[in-house]
This record gives C-alpha cells, sequence and structure tokens, in this order.
C-alpha cells in the first residue's frame, strides 16, 4: 500500500458517492422494501431504538477509512498509474471477492439468507466500484 500522494478531493468525493450509492441502494424507491422484508422487521421503523445520529456519522467514517484504503491499495499495485477500468476492477475484486465472501457466513449463520447477503453485497461492490473509479481518475 502506498499512502504517499493521497488525494484528499479523491477521498472526500468517493466517501460522498459511496454515501450517495448507498441512500441510492437502500432508498424506499429501490431495494429498501425487499431488505427490510427480507431481515424480517416487519413493521418495525429503521433506526428504532438508534441514535441515528451515531448510525449515519459512523457510516461516513466507515467510508472514509474505506476510501483511504481504497486510494492506498490501488495507488500501491499500480505505482500511481492506474486506469479508471483498472480502479474499477480492484473495487470489483474487493467488493465482491474480499467483503462480499466475508459478509456471506454472517448472513448465513444470522438465517438473513442471500436475498439479503445479495442486496447488501451488491450496495457494496457498485459502492467501491464507482469509489475506485472516482479515486483513479483524480489520483
Amino acid at each position: 500500500m502506498d499512502f504517499s500522494s493521497i488525494s484528499p478531493i479523491g477521498i472526500v468525493i468517493a466517501t460522498l458517492v459511496g454515501f450517495g450509492i448507498g441512500a441510492l441502494w437502500f432508498s424506499p424507491k429501490t431495494f429498501f422494501p425487499m431488505w427490510w422484508k427480507a431481515l424480517g422487521r416487519g413493521d418495525a421503523q429503521p433506526g428504532e431504538g438508534q441514535n441515528m445520529g451515531v448510525v449515519f456519522a459512523s457510516l461516513v467514517v466507515t467510508l472514509l477509512i474505506q476510501s483511504v484504503v481504497l486510494s492506498g491499495l490501488i495507488n500501491g499495485l499500480y505505482d500511481h498509474h492506474a486506469s479508471v477500468l483498472q480502479g474499477v476492477l480492484v473495487g470489483a475484486v474487493l467488493g465482491l471477492g474480499i467483503s462480499g465472501m466475508h459478509s456471506l457466513g454472517h448472513r448465513l449463520f444470522s438465517s438473513h439468507g442471500w436475498l439479503v447477503w445479495a442486496l447488501e453485497v451488491g450496495n457494496d461492490v457498485v459502492a467501491t466500484m464507482a469509489m475506485a473509479a472516482i479515486i483513479t481518475a483524480i489520483n
């Protein structure tokens, strides 16, 4: 990994795009109703019993960390000369091959099943690919 020339602007934009993709992916007009039903949440309201400020702030911090690590990894792999396509491929491999495969066990052991996993990992893969594209385009 090479963190020597990470673009702060690229990191911020990638973080915001990752957040935006998640917001669109899990909006009431897209996959949220299917995901919520597959989780077995029924009539419970999202965020019930949670401090949503803490939830969203935690999400932004994790996306920021993800952007920094993604940038360092891409820079290290391609010596700061990655194409956008190479960045997208790194995002796909990390999103599905690492994160997605690791989370499958969590979803299956928690009895959430394949649909919950596919919906969550779909968001992760798309967001990670988009974030990597931004990072490589701006770096």
